[in-house]
């Protein structure tokens, strides 16, 4: 019923930036916490930032000073600006909603634990 699309990866130098976007689809209502992690090859996916409907935000202490993330609750989209990008930064990155409520028919139901398919970010030094 929904679904989150990430686009925005790539490949870039390290000291250069990129902006990865996520757009939920589907008759949303609303959409609770929104999150990016990130997995590296032959490591565990980790959280690298998630906000909050109200807008709070936590990031991990590896990327903060570096990367921000933001949202349009208009557009249903969540934005993770990466500046300063390290090689360790690479890694393929996913879009991540603990809650969604969205329209069927004539009521509202919810889906939990909704990923993107990923983007691929390269850092190369």
């Amino acid at each position: 019923q929904v679904q989150l699309v990430e686009s925005g990866g790539g490949l870039v130098q390290a000291g250069g930036s990129l902006r990865l976007s996520c757009a939920a689809s589907g008759s949303i209502f609303s959409i609770n916490v929104m999150g990016w992690h990130r997995q590296a090859p032959g490591k565990q996916r980790e959280l690298v930032a998630r906000i909050s409907s109200d807008g709070s935000t936590k990031y991990v202490d590896s990327v903060k000073g570096r990367f921000t993330i933001s949202r349009d609750n208009a557009k249903n989209t969540v934005y993770l600006q990466m500046s300063s990008l390290k090689p360790e930064d690479t890694a393929d990155y996913y879009c991540h909603a603990d809650r969604i409520r969205y329209i069927s028919g004539s009521y509202s139901s919810y889906e939990y634990d909704i990923w993107g398919q990923g983007t691929q970010v390269t850092v190369s030094s």
